[in-house]
């Protein structure tokens, strides 16, 4: 069963840290970009970070850019989010996705395929 499972979500007080990971089963993770959405209740899902096949190059949404770090290890068939000082903002439900397009930097939704229920971050005090 081809599955993405997220983990590492928590309630974190702003200015704090976390760290998400994204599992893959079924199917061989490097071949495939991969990218973190993130949804707030009553928002649109929003692309925050994604990283190509290799490592070797990554994007990030201008919300997050400085304060978050995707990386990926192959060897382990997972992709992490390392999320720097958090803002109230930052709530809500993460997501991994994976992606065959040679357009998966622009973090469109439509380019990526999700396949896991996400992990709940809420930054609160």
């Amino acid at each position: 069963q081809v599955q993405l499972v997220e983990s590492g979500g928590a309630l974190v007080q702003p200015g704090g840290s976390l760290r998400l990971s994204c599992a893959a089963s079924g199917f061989t993770l490097e071949d495939y970009a991969i990218g973190w959405f993130r949804q707030a209740p009553g928002k649109a899902r929003e692309g925050v970070a994604c990283i190509s096949t290799s490592g070797g190059s990554t994007d990030y949404s201008n919300s997050v850019k400085g304060r978050f770090t995707i990386s990926r290890d192959n060897a382990k068939n997972t992709v992490y989010l390392q999320m720097n000082s958090l803002l109230p903002e930052d709530t809500g439900v993460y997501y991994c996705a994976s992606s065959e397009s040679e357009n998966y930097y622009y973090l469109l939704a439509y380019l990526y395929h999700f396949g896991g229920q996400g992990t709940q971050v809420t930054v609160s005090s």
